[in-house]
């Protein structure tokens, strides 16, 4: 299986929280609730981030110079390129937002094992290992989703290995 996924098919809506849009590039739903979602969206300002108790999430800013994540016992720093990871029960704001920063999101059922996320700077085969595996060039604004081992080239380029439920 191979799915190739550009800016046609990805759709826009608004943030639980009212404050920004998402961009939902990919999703799989299973009997009314959500296993995983694949989106980018943009950080503007200061502010708090959706809650989604029954959630993993993980972001990495792809572009602008990033902010910082906290909230409970989460203090992260989400820069460019470097996934950062967090449940979505806990209330997390983002804060030294110095300019708008885009970011690539995957969210996943708690229930599930947490998806794997890498970015890949360097040419390279990448294999499924049994996953559902998505690589996603920001650049060209593209997502595969596919099953099969991939050469991947073009980088900077993310690679999320989703867990088959």
């Amino acid at each position: 299986m191979r799915r190739i996924l550009g800016q046609e098919d990805f759709r826009r809506m608004p943030w639980a929280n009212g404050k920004g849009v998402t961009t939902e590039l990919a999703r799989e739903d299973r009997d009314g609730r959500m296993l995983w979602r694949l989106s980018r969206a943009s950080v503007v300002e200061n502010g708090p981030f959706s809650n989604f108790p029954a959630i993993e999430r993980n972001l990495t800013v792809l572009t602008g110079p990033g902010f910082d994540l906290s909230g409970g016992d989460i203090s992260l720093k989400a820069r460019p390129f470097v996934p950062v990871a967090f449940p979505g029960v806990v209330p997390v704001s983002a804060s030294g937002v110095s300019a708008p920063s885009d970011d690539f999101n995957v969210m996943s059922d708690r229930a599930l094992p947490r998806p794997r996320v890498e970015v890949i700077r360097e040419t390279q085969a990448i294999k499924p290992d049994g996953a559902l595996l998505a690589i996603y060039w920001p650049e060209h604004s593209r997502l595969v989703l596919t099953d099969e081992e991939n050469q991947v080239g073009d980088v900077p380029a993310l690679a999320v290995w989703l867990p088959r439920s």
